[in-house]
């Protein structure tokens, strides 16, 4: 993707690319959140020597940055945000592109890559350009493809942008309709020095479709736009000097092949149940989707209202927190336990969670089969009914 940046501005600056996991043939460590990402990113750095750096990412890549700019600040000294968001589109839909890449695999989102990417008269002039898109897709790990996408379903920083305190630049194709402009000024508006530029002729892969123009203002941006760096002997902020027209490099500028963010592993980190209806709402959101939960409590009133409370606090908060079982297994038991009770309702939206929890439709109808013999036939057969069209339902491609 940034095959026609890297020459210009390997000139002043040593450049480093990093593939995501299972993604152009790097090693397959799903990591399913930006902050693992993040961390396996400054792993690889550690080990590579690099302490303080300018950062440009894409889309996923963007949210990196952002995580870097509010996670880790002493190491960021500029950013560049292209095709970013603080919060990309809901974790529904990426959940869902989840459970059809796990039902379909990657060929329907490969197919659909191009009209998402690019504008249509580039995908039509490029065609070489548009298969290596399909192709990109097609050949990625489809477990580090659902994992990146529950990471981009759990990404939510716009209540932090004012916590970034690099100098950013926010770069965005003018026909993205995935991350566009109306997202751009969001992050600008949010990220006290931040400077946009909306590149016109450009979709969502701005560094491809238009790649002089992105090469222009990266090297422009990253001339002009670093931040003082902390000098940990004086406990002040010390001033870098802009890198000079031709500086001497501290090694060999390398451009392939392209590195892997390598593993790191972190302790585990203590669950707190101070507020159960925090971590409640929580995961019912993750299971259940942001959709079905908002329904839920926008209908409650004065008479319901106290049993939506308590369904978040205990169902959700206590029990589905409870460590003894995976989401995977809770919901067979849910699955089984909705048959025996005939409960159809339910048993539509947690046919849902199962799938986004990592169930296959192979797998849902085995506990089905499993429910026929213990809970009965006829409650399995309408079981069977709401499964299947819920099912077609959440496992049709995207168009």
């Amino acid at each position: 993707m940034w095959d026609r940046q890297v020459p210009e501005l390997a000139e002043q600056w040593r450049v480093f690319r990093f593939d995501l996991p299972g993604h152009g043939g790097a090693p397959a460590y799903p990591a399913g959140s930006v902050g693992d990402l993040t961390v396996r990113l400054l792993a690889t750095l550690d080990a590579l020597g690099v302490q303080r750096f300018g950062y440009a990412g894409c889309a996923l890549g963007g949210a990196i940055g952002v995580e870097l700019a509010l996670r880790h600040p002493e190491r960021l000294a500029s950013l560049a945000l292209i095709a970013a968001s603080p919060r990309f589109g809901t974790a529904d839909e990426f959940r869902q592109r989840g459970v059809i890449v796990r039902t379909n695999g990657l060929d329907p989102i490969a197919r659909t890559a191009p009209e998402r990417w690019f504008t249509g008269g580039f995908a039509a002039a490029q065609p070489a350009i548009t298969e290596w898109a399909v192709q990109m897709v097609r050949t990625t790990d489809p477990g580090c493809y659902i994992a990146a996408c529950e990471a981009l379903a759990a990404f939510d920083v716009r209540a932090e942008l004012g916590r970034i305190g690099v100098p950013t630049l926010v770069l965005v194709g003018a026909d993205d309709r995935v991350t566009g402009p109306a997202e751009a000024r969001t992050l600008v508006a949010g990220i006290p020095d931040a400077r946009l530029a909306v590149v016109p002729g450009a979709s969502h892969l701005v560094p491809v479709e238009q790649p002089a123009a992105v090469t222009d203002l990266l090297a422009h941006h990253f001339a002009t736009a670093w931040h003082p760096g902390y000098d940990a002997a004086t406990g002040q902020m010390a001033a870098i000097a802009a890198p000079p027209v031709k500086p001497v490099l501290s090694g060999p500028v390398s451009t392939a092949p392209v590195a892997e963010i390598a593993p790191a592993v972190r302790p585990p980190v203590p669950s707190s149940r101070a507020d159960t209806y925090d971590t409640g709402i929580k995961i019912r959101r993750e299971v259940l989707g942001d959709a079905h939960v908002d329904r839920a409590l926008a209908s409650a009133d004065d008479f319901s209202g106290d049993f939506q409370e308590f369904i978040t606090r205990y169902a959700w908060g206590e029990i589905w927190d409870r460590p003894g079982l995976d989401r995977r297994s809770r919901s067979c038991v849910t699955l089984t336990a909705l048959v025996a009770g005939g409960h159809l309702d339910e048993l539509a939206f947690h046919t849902r969670a199962a799938l986004r929890n990592g169930l296959t439709p192979e797998e849902i109808k085995e506990v089905l089969l499993q429910a026929a013999v213990y809970c009965g036939v006829p409650a399995a057969n309408s079981a069977f009914k709401v499964a299947q069209r819920v099912i077609r339902e959440e496992t049709t491609p995207l168009e």
